[in-house]
């Protein structure tokens, strides 16, 4: 099967589209057929090896984990033993490492069913950027119907979930972008927005419940300005290319702060959920949520793709497609194309 494989940190030069081994789903595991998957920061964070306190966890001269990817969608090829929720032929999307490949193994538990009626591609763009949206609002954030939500980074992939999720919860939704994002933020559902390149948002005269920040461009010290007396920052994003030294003193600064005051500051990072994953699903299905889809490409513009997400300014979720025209994928053929060519 084809895959894309890195073997050292770098620029998105560095993935290539292999010939791998099928994998063999264990104990507890299925093996998935990918349909589609989608780019996270994170894939890019792996692959550079930065901040470089991922390299303690994994590997230090050369990644340990060498296959990206952790968003899913696609077909149950077979199940391991114990599996009894799944069988060969079931619709899935969740979390899956190694999802830029025709086929990956998973645990059971990372997965839940696509709704009929949801596209691959949307089931896709779920898992990292919808979980972390839909936790971070409702479990971190407290959100209630009337609260007044702003989203920093209202256009990015967790930005336009939180937008949407926001809204089906019935809170009053400010989002927070550049010029060439205001009416796509706006066809979301944000109830106002605000252009980061005209104006700062912590110098409003509006005041808000919660602030989801998925950018990290502000302290708390500066996002305490426009919340309410008991109003919340929930941290899921972090600046570009951090200083690790800097971006833990932050957050220890800001942590410490909260402790002092009555707003709160609180650093999150998403659980993998079967049930988060079926609501999502269930939004989905029904209308509530649409996923945003900036663009697509083949598994052998794998590079490209993640290259797209590193500059920062994809709007929604990046989609590696793997469509089917004749039993071969459009992203096997490539990756047959681009080892025919010489080098």
């Amino acid at each position: 099967m084809k895959a894309i494989v890195y073997h050292e940190y770098g620029s998105p030069d560095v993935l290539k589209c292999e010939e791998t081994e099928k994998p063999v789903p264990r104990d507890g595991e299925v093996l998935i057929k990918v349909r589609a998957a989608s780019v996270n920061p994170l894939d890019w964070r792996l692959m550079k090896g930065k901040p470089s306190i991922l390299r303690i966890f994994f590997g230090l001269r050369k990644p340990r984990q060498s296959r990206p990817g952790v968003d899913v969608a696609g077909e149950v090829e077979a199940v391991g033993t114990n599996v009894t929720q799944f069988k060969a032929g079931d619709e899935v999307f969740g979390a899956c490492r190694g999802a830029f490949a025709e086929y990956a193994c998973t645990a059971a538990s990372k997965v839940a069913m696509k709704p009929d009626n949801v596209t691959f591609e949307q089931a896709a763009s779920v898992n990292v950027a919808g979980l972390t949206a839909l936790q971070g609002l409702r479990d971190k954030g407290k959100i209630q119907p009337g609260s007044k939500i702003l989203v920093n980074g209202a256009a990015g992939g967790v930005g336009t979930f939180a937008v949407q999720i926001a809204k089906s919860f019935g809170a009053h939704v400010t989002g927070v972008c550049s010029t060439r994002n205001i009416d796509m933020v706006r066809s979301i559902g944000a109830d106002e927005v605000i252009d980061y390149t005209q104006n700062d948002f912590t110098t409003s005269s509006q005041r808000f419940d919660l602030i989801l920040d998925c950018v990290g461009n502000h302290s708390f010290s500066e996002c305490r300005r426009v919340l309410n007396p008991n109003g919340r920052l929930v941290g899921v994003g972090a600046p570009h290319d951090p200083s690790m030294v800097l971006l833990l003193a932050q957050m220890i600064k800001e942590l410490l702060l909260s402790v002092f005051v009555s707003q709160k500051a609180v650093m999150f990072i998403a659980k993998s959920s079967q049930d988060d994953l079926t609501l999502l699903g269930e939004l989905i299905a029904t209308g509530k949520l649409e996923p945003v889809i900036d663009r697509r490409y083949g598994l052998s513009e794998v590079a490209d793709a993640v290259r797209h997400v590193e500059e920062g300014h994809a709007r929604g979720k990046v989609i590696i497609d793997f469509a089917s025209a004749h039993g071969l994928s459009t992203a096997a053929r490539d990756c047959e194309t681009r080892r025919a060519l010489p080098d």
